[in-house]
């Protein structure tokens, strides 16, 4: 899932105007009134019902048999309801500024929520079984034996459980709470327009601007971001305080020790594990990051950079757009020659329109897969503008895409991953595009422009995305002292942005309040440190790809297929690797480092 618009098979390919598609969404549901998805909701409920009036009250005392009983009703009310719920965020994701798909969004969440309020006691109730005795139910049933990973999962939320009537309270509540706090803020995003020129453009067509080769070009499109991001600071310094409070509370309750703490424990990664991540590349923001851009200055004949110069195509850049047709067979090819089933896996997406890349007013401007449910298939969005950069996020929705595909068989309990692993694929597919990219082009200049987009798409995944969490980190710690104004945001934002970029820019008070367009921050807060995780994951997996290429694949799709099931230590020991040694860390970020000698070299020799 990408957000930071700065940063940012079938036949047919031949054809250059082949336009980016729509998907087609009729194998979730045909409409929005269609007799499935009305009888699904029904029936839903009134299974969630049922399984309350069978169970609840006397898990604890079920046996092996009966629990796995349990627990399969559960696995598959769950596939309804996010079959559900996967069709109206889908939809609501095509058409933010559509009021009759956000009403229709709305009502569906709503319903959802009530039939989840009914089964909310499974988890709580499992978590009241003992150790000993819910091993021993294991041992003695193995039709509950294939739910172990995920009652592991659930189990490690224990001491941050609250009473039945506190968890009750606080699911149902989450509609008119943080979810509508989420759901402001997506249709406030959407609705905006910025001026460039004498019309008025959407999120998607200006930031784009942001990348043109012609400097006043740019300009004039950050002064246009500047100007309605300021007019709107005001709403979203609201709507962030308002649900860091919220998540202030409610960690209180449970007894999070730190505001990352939650998320790291969903990530099912340890604390330590996320602070040698954060401080490795912190300290290494000066050798990567600030050299690059102070080797950008130089290259763009510039003293100092500015906010709108750093993801400026460089000069030798042509600028060159791609094709859609030309696109889908450059990935095609890349996932195909590293392996014959991602190839084909990804092929599906293309054939049967599970893409949606067309660009238009009101939809989300990021990009994202989707997982839906296993039963059905992931769906991906983005906003393709043929762009190298849009290749590359093509891949990496795609990535997830495979990942997803492969872990289905688990179910949908098991079968996602946490976000840590759930980068894996995606990057992964990004760089056999870009080493496919890279080998096919003959030309030295050419090569170079790739090289130095591939360092750029690693800072923004790595460092940008650690600045980013490190103004989480800032915001959430200094909302406990009060509420925050848009200047000690703005200050927060300043900060962290100077320290990981570096002396070769100066940035204006117009980027004071760039914060407040990153959904992230709202939808899912310290998620963006999963991308750096899974950014030095990958460059560690692609080093022993390098290094030893013979049966590489089929470990790696055993990575893939084992879905929720495997914790990092035990997905990584067959690669030799281990997230908890700090060396992990450095010989991902050195890969990084290593492409940027290699650019310092080509330019002096040049």
């Amino acid at each position: 899932m990408r957000y930071d618009h700065e940063a940012g098979g079938t036949s047919g390919g031949d054809d250059p105007s082949e336009a980016a598609p729509p998907w087609d969404l009729s194998d979730l549901y045909a409409s929005t009134d269609s007799p499935e998805l009305q009888a699904d909701l029904a029936d839903a409920q009134e299974e969630a019902d049922a399984i309350a009036e069978a169970y609840k009250g006397r898990v604890v005392e079920l046996h092996g048999d009966e629990l796995a009983e349990m627990l399969e009703r559960y696995e598959t009310l769950d596939t309804t309801l996010g079959r559900v719920a996967s069709y109206a965020q889908l939809l609501f994701a095509a058409e933010r500024d559509s009021e009759t798909v956000a009403r229709f969004y709305q009502t569906v969440h709503e319903k959802l929520n009530e039939a989840g309020t009914a089964i909310l006691f499974v988890t709580l109730e499992i978590n009241r079984i003992e150790d000993d005795a819910l091993e021993a139910m294991i041992e003695a049933a193995p039709r509950l034996a294939r739910f172990r990973p995920w009652l592991r999962d659930v189990r490690s939320f224990r001491p941050h459980q609250l009473s039945d009537e506190a968890e009750t309270l606080l699911h149902e509540k989450s509609v008119a709470g943080r979810s509508a706090w989420v759901r402001l803020f997506d249709q406030s995003m959407a609705a905006l327009r910025f001026p460039l020129d004498d019309k008025q453009v959407t999120s998607a067509e200006i930031f784009d601007l942001m990348s043109s080769p012609d400097r006043s070009v740019r300009a004039k499109a950050y002064a246009g971001i500047a100007q309605v991001l300021g007019q709107n600071v005001r709403l979203m310094a609201h709507i962030t305080n308002t649900l860091a409070k919220d998540k202030q509370i409610e960690d209180g309750w449970r007894h999070f020790p730190r505001p990352i703490s939650a998320r790291n424990l969903s990530n099912q990664v340890e604390d330590e594990v996320v602070d040698a991540l954060i401080g490795a590349v912190r300290t290494a923001y000066p050798d990567l990051a600030h050299r690059y851009y102070g080797l950008k200055a130089t290259w763009l004949g510039l003293d100092k950079l500015t906010a709108y110069d750093r993801n400026a195509p460089l000069p030798e850049d042509d600028d060159r757009r791609i094709a859609w047709g030309d696109a889908r067979e450059l990935v095609l090819d890349a996932y195909g020659a590293f392996s014959p089933t991602l190839a084909d896996i990804v092929r599906n997406f293309f054939r049967n329109q599970w893409i949606d890349a067309e660009l238009r007013p009101g939809k989300d401007s990021g990009a994202f897969c989707h997982p839906t449910v296993p039963a059905v298939h992931p769906y991906v969005l983005m906003n393709y503008q043929g762009r190298q950069r849009d290749v590359m996020t093509l891949a990496h929705e795609l990535g997830h895409g495979v990942h997803q595909v492969l872990a289905g068989r688990h179910g949908p309990l098991m079968s996602s991953t946490p976000l840590t692993l759930a980068e894996t694929a995606s990057v992964f597919g990004e760089q056999l595009t870009f080493q496919s990219l890279l080998a096919a082009e003959t030309d030295e200049r050419r090569k170079r422009v790739l090289l130095a987009s591939k360092i750029e798409d690693g800072l923004n995944t790595v460092v940008r995305q650690i600045a980013f969490c490190d103004f989480e980190r800032r915001v959430h710690d200094a909302r406990r002292e009060g509420e925050l104004t848009t200047e000690q945001l703005g200050d927060i934002w300043m900060a962290v942005q100077t320290e990981s970029l570096g002396p070769a820019f100066d940035f204006d008070d117009g980027y004071r309040t760039f914060w407040s367009y990153i959904p992230h921050f709202i939808h899912s807060p310290f998620y963006v440190y999963a991308y750096a995780f899974g950014d030095c994951l990958v460059n560690s997996l692609y080093a022993v790809y390098q290094e030893h290429p013979d049966g590489f694949e089929a470990r790696y799709l055993d990575l893939l297929k084992a879905g929720g099931t495997l914790r990092h230590k035990e997905l990584l020991a067959p690669f030799g690797l281990d997230a908890s040694d700090p060396g992990f860390w450095l010989k991902g970020l050195g890969l990084i480092g290593q492409m940027i000698d290699r650019l310092e070299s080509t330019l002096e020799t040049n």
